[in-house]
Order: C-alpha cells, then sequence, then structure tokens
C-alpha cells in the first residue's frame, strides 16, 4: 500500500535571469502545466530541502550545485481544497493542503531532464504567459507574485 501523503505541499517557481519561467505539464493530466510542486515527506521535513528534493526529483536540477541564495523562500503560503480525484492519496477526511511558495533562480544553459512517470513536456515562457498557462491559478498568482516584488 502506498504511503500517505502529507497535506503540507512546496511549489516552486523555477526561472531564468531574463524572467523566463519553467513550466512541466503532468504525466497524468494533459495539459495540465504547472511549476515545480510536492508533499512533504515527513511533518518535520524543512520547507527548503523539500524544495530542493522536489526540483531534483522532477527536473534534475540540484540546487545544493548552483549559487547560494538561489533558492529563496518567498514567505508566503495558501490553503487550497485538494481536487476530490486526488483525495485518496491522504489520509481520510483530509480536503485541505497547505502550499509554501519558493523561487529558484538558474543559469540560461540550464538543462531539464523530467522524471518520466509524473511529466512529459517541459516549457520556458516569459513569465506572463507562464502564469497565464497554468493550470493551477495559484501557480499563476505564486509567479506573478514574484516577479512584482522585483
Amino acid at each position: 500500500m502506498p504511503t500517505l501523503k502529507i497535506p503540507i505541499s512546496v511549489l516552486v517557481v523555477i526561472y531564468k535571469p531574463n524572467r523566463d519561467v519553467l513550466l512541466i505539464e503532468r504525466a497524468d493530466r494533459a495539459s495540465f502545466w504547472q511549476s515545480v510542486t510536492g508533499s512533504l515527506d515527513a511533518p518535520d521535513e524543512d520547507l527548503a530541502l523539500a524544495a530542493a528534493r522536489e526540483v531534483f526529483e522532477e527536473t534534475g536540477i540540484a540546487v545544493d550545485q548552483l549559487p547560494t541564495g538561489a533558492l529563496q523562500n518567498m514567505h508566503h503560503q495558501i490553503e487550497y481544497e485538494i481536487y476530490p480525484e486526488w483525495r485518496f492519496r491522504y489520509a481520510p477526511g483530509v480536503t485541505r493542503n497547505t502550499e509554501h511558495w519558493f523561487a529558484l533562480q538558474v543559469p540560461d544553459d540550464t538543462g531539464v531532464t523530467l522524471a518520466p512517470r509524473e511529466h512529459v513536456a517541459y516549457e520556458w515562457l516569459p513569465f506572463e504567459d507562464a502564469a497565464k498557462k497554468c493550470f493551477s491559478p495559484s501557480n499563476g498568482e505564486a509567479i506573478l507574485k514574484l516577479f512584482s516584488a522585483s
């Protein structure tokens, strides 16, 4: 039996110096474009470590190989309702998830290696276009928030 997911997650907006944002398309839902996301592995897992782990698992980008400070905690969190079709992954009765936002600046020549069971395609898009293409409105909001602050 698979381990139940913890209803605390991270969302990581990965971007280049020119403000292009990486979006990845889910394998289990066609045309569902998003930033890197993932649940904590343990209730006490450090949020930044969870963000770095998810980035590596989903894109092959090793945060520890990037300059110090490349991964930034946006100090913003949202709570949202878990889609009914995905609630089976959580303990019975869990319907809401708390998501913590991060940003990761990568060099222009950064390569992406997708986890094929999770994602089937990726694109680098100008941040405004990326925000519009996200399936999740809050993912789009995270992208816009990142660039409204700079």
